[in-house]
């Protein structure tokens, strides 16, 4: 049987160990590499955070950016 699917190895070796990519905190994983100046973090869950609040996950899928909306934003109840 063939498969395109690939197994990857788990990156978080600490413990307790942080959440896997595919559970909704995966973000509160810890950092393993950090280039702001590129615009994004590789943290030990293997997900891939961009500065612009997207994110890659390990199996491929890919999180829209998802940042909180301004206060020019934001309506109020009058």
């Amino acid at each position: 049987m063939i498969t395109t699917e690939r197994k990857i190895p788990p990156m978080c070796q600490h413990q307790p160990t942080c959440p896997p990519a595919e559970s909704a905190d995966r973000e509160s994983a810890r950092l393993v590499a950090h280039h702001p100046e590129q615009g994004w973090s590789l943290l030990c869950n293997g997900v891939l955070l961009f500065e612009d609040t997207g994110e890659l996950l390990p199996d491929g899928r890919v999180i829209a950016p998802h940042r909180p909306l301004g206060v020019e934003q934001v309506m109020t109840a009058a």
